[in-house]
């Protein structure tokens, strides 16, 4: 870090980003945001839209099923990447919707809760938010499954 002289006071000012931190400046301090964070937020204000059965594509989702059978290791970021500058981050998210959702409707619903969140929470300006959709879930796919998890052959 090197510092400045303001207002006779000596402040620190961060050093150029590194790695996948975000470091904000205040007369007090600063704050340093891992992308991690704005990743795990984004996450959670995905899953918090109605419409949206699953995040990632198909092999997260494989890896993420794999994690959730060992216990306290939920990922809440699987589906998520951000980039993250010094004052905006871009962010994209994969998902698998709800059959029946209107999936423009869905991506608008995404992008504003996400949106929310992330700038409520970090106080970076949220540039774009990329959703892809990778598949569509029914119903029925859970009913088809018998309690070993294997497809029933109809």
């Amino acid at each position: 870090m090197t510092t400045t002289e303001s207002r006779g006071v000596s402040v620190a000012k961060p050093a150029e980003r590194t790695g996948k931190n975000v470091e904000q400046l205040s007369d007090h301090g600063v704050t340093t945001i891992a992308d991690v964070v704005v990743s795990k937020i984004a996450g959670i204000a995905t899953r918090e839209v109605d419409g949206v059965h699953d995040l990632g594509g198909q092999a997260a989702r494989v890896v993420g099923k794999l994690r959730e059978a060992l216990p306290g290791s939920v990922s809440l970021s699987q589906g998520v990447s951000v980039e993250v500058g010094e004052r905006q981050a871009a962010i994209d998210i994969d998902i698998v919707a709800e059959y029946g959702i209107a999936i423009h409707d869905l991506a608008d619903g995404i992008r504003r809760n996400v949106i929310s969140s992330v700038e409520n929470m970090t106080g970076l300006e949220v540039t774009e938010v990329n959703i892809t959709v990778h598949d569509v879930h029914f119903s029925d796919d859970d009913d088809n499954e018998n309690a070993s998890g294997e497809p029933r052959v109809q």
